[in-house]
């Protein structure tokens, strides 16, 4: 068989699921490849080792990670943890404050921001405002709804959750009044509760029975005859709370509630406290259902284009320009659906928002396109659901790397390297010692909440390291003794020193003594990254079989790398790994080398699902694969 020359170019199409080894045709099998870990795919399709993790802090336990941006100089990281939040900024811990939610609570927490003011929902707390008025300085207050100084009314949301046919009556038209129901209504988490008849507001004030209670009106009723005429407010301790809110077109957006999971409220323009309806002119209040064939519970907000409303069984898109009572326009797009049990909040990527499938296996981009005047939902990870068995938890968009990070619940997390405009989408997996449990992406930074044994850590990613939850530091004069590695404690770490390899020390009472002196260190754990290429694609011999074939030469070309291990295989059984590129246990930092490695092997290959060569290393040092070139040669 004569010999046979591949050029392995890119990698943009990313790790792609084992079910597609026999597509051959597809143009994303000469780009992809079997495996992809801990490393990077760039825009022009080599591959680099992902940066390593910087350790900022602890945390006591589970966190909800959100970033919270002032300006484009002021970005602060907020760790929601059971009944408090820590406060960053770069960082360094700013401050903290007590706040209402449970550790059971963070997965349903959703979020939107106006200024300096984050508003957070829950469908079992009443929404908070977080306002930021200094760096340290940091209040969570309920958000409250305007209330009109003369009549005493409040601009809140009303619904009737009774049947039609349940009847109210009052005692009296002003004062303290008791009020009887028809039918079993009231309960003690109506206490506090404003209820409307015949368009008159009385604040309950206790709850005798579920047919009687005692209020206080606040503005004087028309009459004291029984009235089918009469509401409740939306939002109450009974009814439960906003499930998720947005800003857009100047007008604060609820989306759903415990009670009312497929509605719509939106409040007066440019005044986010005030959701009374009037009568319909066009800056006042907006409110409407989801009325379709399933069940439609908002999942999530998007003020994109249009406002983008993500519900359990489908996509929707509110529009109108601007936005009025009589304007306003509701159309179903897709039917994919959210998962409704969770916020996982979307992202915009390049005008197209990504938001996960109510399966959590999926990831969706959600684009509008001008020539069918609609929106469209392609699965973004089509070529690689295998990374999707265990369930997306988490979702962000790291801008300045073009990556997109979806964590998962077996604590890895699948990247995506994305460039829409060049039809760029690469599947990558990172992994590490220990489970990534969240993101987010403050500025021009990406953090991750991660778990290790008894330790919560926030960190975050920095390309000036190769290990993570790592410390670095300078010593003058240089010193073979570090310490503050409380959070490593009894774990076995990799050495950086002066830019060189030391190999594995273990942390023992938070301190590290190396083997000599050094000026500059990076302690942390290790992480191995990995490459596979896609098996040769190669026609049967005659009976069917085909034949072995063996690696003769392959050519790495490389940019600014400093260790790089090779497999190329030795008949069916794995062969030491090769070191061609540096690096090593020596006393100075090897040099960063750009040009090509050549390596020749021995041995065989058999079958199409062996691939001819592999790349496994944990070395803490940069390595960046632009391309390969490989000849091989079949048996005759």
């Amino acid at each position: 068989m004569p010999y046979v020359r591949q050029a392995k170019t890119s990698f943009t199409a990313g790790e792609i699921a084992p079910e597609l080894l026999g597509r051959h045709d597809l143009k994303s099998y000469e780009n992809g490849a079997a495996r992809l870990r801990n490393v990077v795919v760039k825009s022009t399709g080599g591959v680099s080792r992902r940066p390593g993790l910087a350790f900022v802090d602890t945390v006591p336990g589970p966190a909800r990670l959100i970033a919270f941006a002032f300006n484009t100089e002021q970005d602060y990281l907020l760790a929601v943890v059971d009944g408090g939040m820590r406060v960053f900024r770069d960082d360094a811990l700013a401050t903290t404050a007590v706040t209402p939610w449970t550790e059971a609570q963070l997965d349903q927490l959703s979020w939107t921001q106006d200024a300096d003011t984050l508003i957070v929902c829950h469908p079992e707390v009443a929404p908070r405002r977080i306002t930021r008025t200094g760096h340290t300085s940091w209040t969570i207050a309920g958000f409250t709804f305007d209330t009109d100084a003369t009549t005493g009314a409040c601009k809140q949301p009303y619904f009737r959750f009774a049947p039609a046919t349940v009847t109210l009556t009052p005692s009296a038209t002003t004062g303290t009044i008791t009020l009887t129901a028809s039918a079993s209504l009231f309960q003690a988490g109506h206490v506090g509760a404003r209820f409307r008849l015949d368009g008159k507001e009385v604040q309950i004030s206790a709850v005798t029975s579920g047919t009687v209670a005692t209020g206080s009106v606040i503005q004087t009723l028309t009459g004291t005859a029984a009235t089918k005429n009469w509401d409740e407010q939306a939002f109450s301790p009974v009814r439960g709370w906003p499930l998720t809110a947005a800003f857009h077109q100047s007008r604060l957006v609820f989306g759903g509630s415990r009670d009312l999971p497929n509605r719509i409220w939106m409040s007066r323009t440019a005044a986010p406290e005030n959701f009374d309806l009037g009568t319909g002119l066009d800056d006042e209040g907006i409110e409407f259902g989801l009325l379709a064939d399933q069940v439609n519970a908002v999942c999530a907000l998007f003020p994109g284009r249009h406002l983008q409303v993500f519900t359990s069984g489908a996509e929707w898109m509110v529009s109108g320009e601007p936005l009025t009572p009589e304007r306003v326009e509701v159309r179903r797009q897709t039917r994919v659906g959210s998962p409704p049990d969770r916020f996982i909040p979307p992202r915009n990527v390049d005008g197209a928002t990504l938001f996960v499938a109510h399966s959590r296996r999926a990831l969706h981009e959600f684009v509008y396109t001008d020539l069918d005047q609609a929106y469209a939902a392609a699965d973004l990870a089509l070529l690689a659901p295998h990374l999707f068995v265990p369930l997306i938890v988490d979702l962000d968009f790291d801008a300045m790397r073009r990556l997109v990070l979806a964590i998962t619940d077996d604590g890895y997390l699948a990247a995506l390297t994305i460039y829409r405009s060049e039809q760029v989408a690469a599947w990558t997996r990172f992994d590490m010692d220990g489970a990534f449990r969240r993101c987010a992406v403050v500025g021009d930074d990406t953090y991750v909440l991660v778990e290790r044994g008894e330790f919560w850590c926030i960190e975050r990613f920095d390309g000036a390291f190769g290990t993570d939850s790592c410390l670095a530091g300078t010593a003058t004069p240089a010193t073979a003794a570090w310490s503050g590695l409380e959070h490593l404690e009894g774990r076995e770490v990799r050495v950086v020193a002066d830019g060189s390899d030391l190999g594995t020390k273990t942390v023992e009472d938070g301190e590290l003594a190396i083997d000599r002196v050094a000026s500059a260190i990076e302690i942390g754990l290790s992480f191995r990254h990995e490459v596979m290429p896609l098996p040769l694609v190669l026609e049967p011999l005659a009976g069917g079989h085909v034949a072995p074939m063996r690696l003769v030469r392959a050519r790495f070309r490389l940019e600014a790398s400093a260790a790089l291990q090779i497999d190329t295989g030795r008949g069916l059984q794995p062969v030491p790994f090769q070191s061609v590129g540096g690096g090593g246990l020596l006393d100075a930092a090897p040099a960063r080398f750009t040009g090509d490695k050549e390596v020749r092997a021995l041995g065989w290959v058999r079958g199409p699902e062996q691939p001819l060569w592999r790349i496994e290393q944990d070395s803490p040092l940069p390595c960046t694969i632009l391309s390969v070139m490989t000849e091989a040669k079949g048996a005759d």
